[in-house]
């Protein structure tokens, strides 16, 4: 039965995902992916609040599970273009490749992509016991797991072979330089791609620029480490 659930939720949201551009990462566009199912399982309502819940979780953690899910799917976009370019250009695909064609994956929904984010920092449990004039707290760790696992997943599909500290500051200063440009993507898109390559540019003459290497992968080695593993993202 749980994998029955489980398959089911799997399934709306790939049909939410083009929903998104009209609905935002909504209930609503959760609600809605059931009217997409293909023959004999069409529905000719949106599911209830009541299923809405029970397959994706009480309130926003069903917007959560959403975004999550597109998180995911611009992981699975990365691999297949890295795959795709591979095929077609006969080369590895380089980080920068790899970093634009997901932002290029965001284009479809950028509108929405400032209130997933804050969305996804907000902490909701205590949000019911602040004042009118007070600011929920925010909880950085969704948005540094999400540029994490991007930064992992160029540096594997590019075929990087850093280990220890390097493994470690590479991964850090590509998810720094990705969320800058994501963050500066969604309210100047048209520059995003030429910021992305500008700092990539940046951080490979910054490397260049020490006498050792490990050098500049221990002062982020440092600093990044214990964020990392708390984030529990590896």
């Amino acid at each position: 039965m749980i994998e029955l659930i489980g398959h089911l939720s799997a399934r709306l949201l790939k049909l939410a995902l083009p929903l998104v551009r009209t609905h935002g990462f909504t209930r609503d566009a959760l609600a809605f992916s059931v009217l997409h199912l293909p023959p004999p399982e069409t529905h000719s309502s949106p599911l209830s609040d009541a299923a809405i819940s029970s397959l994706f979780g009480q309130g926003v953690k069903a917007e959560h599970s959403l975004i999550n899910f597109f998180f995911d799917e611009g992981l699975e976009h990365m691999k297949s273009r890295a795959q795709a370019l591979s095929e077609s250009h006969g080369h590895i695909p380089t980080i920068q490749e790899l970093l634009q064609e997901r932002l290029e994956f965001n284009e479809p929904v950028l509108y929405h992509l400032s209130d997933a984010f804050a969305s996804l920092a907000s902490t909701s449990s205590s949000a019911a016991k602040l004042g009118p004039l007070q600011l929920p707290p925010v909880d950085p760790l969704p948005g540094l797991k999400h540029a994490l696992k991007i930064a992992d997943e160029a540096c594997y599909l590019s075929g990087d072979t850093s280990a220890e500290f390097s493994w470690y500051a590479r991964r850090a200063s590509l998810a720094v330089i990705y969320t800058a440009a994501e963050l500066h993507q969604i309210t100047s898109p048209r520059t995003a791609h030429q910021l992305l390559e500008s700092l990539l540019a940046s951080s490979s003459r910054a490397r260049k620029s020490l006498d050792e290497v490990s050098l500049f992968s221990s002062y982020l080695f440092k600093s990044c480490k214990g964020i990392i593993k708390s984030a529990g993202v590896f």
